[in-house]
């Protein structure tokens, strides 16, 4: 037997968890937690909330960036876990069929009746590079196009349909690619004509940001794409499983049958890694045409018996607990609840969204005294006026939220789906007391601005 006892590791040295990271992993993540005052130390999580050390609940409208798409620890998943485990299957053999990934592709199937086929990989950003690869292979052609503030993982091949120069600044060559504005379907028709797309990629609400494609634009775009023979892909890796109201995202919109689908993050259960590519038969039997293709695109860790486990169990809750008509029923509620406010604060200038995919943007106030703090921000750095929303939400009330985006002025709630009138009443009457705050003519939340104005002189 080893000696190796977690519990005990756990509670010798958890204590180091800020340092470790510091000296160890990314050294820029304890530093930027320390300076917004995100620096806790929490010790457990079920469900929708965590808590400290001192019994104190945190209500997260954060979901792990959409991962705990169940909360945290849901029960069936655990239990589902503990008997894959107990099994003990003879997984990843590489040269047999586990029932697990094709009982798991076939339950996801049923959610997109028009697609045929699953790969399994490990997580979002390898999803979009299967549907790259595949893309680009079915039809023989380079180009890849994707929208303007666009973000679809941060792998080489999806950094390269990734809108955000940030992200991209240091990381090139990549592959070829072009952006279009959201929206535009003249540009998109621009770029077709030249011969030469495989595909167009788009999230069907884009997380910076929160923007949902415009009424009829999924439709036309397939349109066009077909007429010039490339392929829709819709990235559902955040917007996928419910999230929106509907299983997938593109699902709003009558017609829109995409030619591949990329799915991850609530498919985990927030337990294990996986990602997975839905797409045509012609897709896929071009790629694999072959036994000597037969591992043209695989993964190590793909297909896990653990993952398609928990994968298995998500859908079951999903459907059992009927979370996709929860998110769009409780999702409205707080929409509407929050954009009840618009008119009574100036600096709120819109809510909007789908289902608990919601962003609450902020703006130029019209007041001269509000106005001259919001310049100061501005002049600064933009973005810091929602990040001095965000914090106080977790200081004083204990939530957890984000910005939705670098320089972006919105908050993006993305809650677990398992959230109901209690956690919208508490996040209504956070957010109002926050804004009440700011409108306050002074306080804590403008001294934490010029705290964040120092910041972001000193960085530059």
């Amino acid at each position: 037997m080893t000696g190796f006892d977690l519990t005990k590791l756990l509670a010798e040295r958890g204590g180091e968890r800020y340092d470790l990271h510091t000296r160890h992993l990314n050294h820029q993540l304890p530093r930027m937690l320390h300076t917004i005052g995100f620096d806790k130390v929490y010790e457990r999580a079920e469900g929708a909330y965590f808590w400290d050390a001192d019994g104190q609940d945190y209500l997260d409208m954060l979901a792990g960036f959409g991962v705990m798409g169940l909360g945290r620890h849901h029960p069936v998943v655990r239990q589902t876990l503990h008997d894959v485990l107990d099994a003990q299957l003879a997984d990843l053999t590489r040269f047999d069929c586990q029932p697990l990934p094709g009982l798991l592709a076939e339950k996801l199937l049923t959610h997109a009746p028009h697609l045929d086929r699953v790969f399994f990989g490990n997580s979002g950003t390898e999803a979009i590079e299967t549907a790259l690869k595949f893309a680009r292979y079915a039809t023989g052609r380079p180009r890849i196009l994707y929208c303007t503030h666009a973000f679809h993982g941060l792998t080489t091949g999806s950094l390269s349909v990734n809108g955000e120069d940030g992200f991209r600044d240091g990381f090139a060559p990549l592959l070829p690619d072009t952006a279009i504005a959201l929206g535009d379907l003249a540009a998109l028709e621009r770029e077709l004509k030249r011969g030469d797309v495989a595909g167009f990629v788009i999230e069907p609400i884009q997380g910076k940001g929160v923007h949902p494609t415009p009424p009829g634009f999924l439709r036309a775009a397939q349109e066009l794409l077909h007429r010039h023979k490339a392929l829709l892909i819709a990235d559902e890796v955040q917007t996928g499983l419910g999230r929106t109201g509907d299983f997938f995202a593109y699902q709003h919109e009558d017609g829109v049958e995409p030619d591949l689908v990329c799915v991850a993050k609530a498919l985990s259960g927030g337990y294990v890694p996986v990602g997975a590519t839905l797409g045509k038969d012609w897709i896929f039997k071009k790629v694999y045409s072959s036994m000597d293709r037969v591992l043209v695109h695989s993964a190590s860790f793909g297909a896990n018996a653990q993952a398609m486990a928990a994968g298995l169990a998500v859908l079951s809750v999903l459907e059992d607990e009927q979370l996709v008509a929860g998110a769009r029923r409780t999702g409205e509620l707080l929409r509407s609840r929050l954009a009840e406010l618009i008119p009574r604060y100036e600096l709120l200038h819109d809510v909007r969204g789908r289902g608990l995919m919601i962003g609450i943007e902020f703006g130029r106030p019209k007041s001269l005294g509000l106005r001259s703090r919001w310049t100061m921000l501005q002049t600064a750095r933009k973005g810091l006026f929602a990040q001095m929303v965000v914090v106080p939400l977790l200081q004083r009330h204990r939530i957890l939220t984000q910005v939705s985006g670098d320089h972006l002025e919105v908050i993006k709630l993305i809650p677990p789906l398992i959230i109901g009138e209690r956690e919208v009443d508490r996040f209504v009457e956070a957010f109002t007391a926050v804004m009440d705050d700011a409108h306050g003519g002074g306080g804590l939340m403008w001294d934490f601005g010029r705290t964040l104005v120092k910041q972001a002189v000193a960085n530059r």
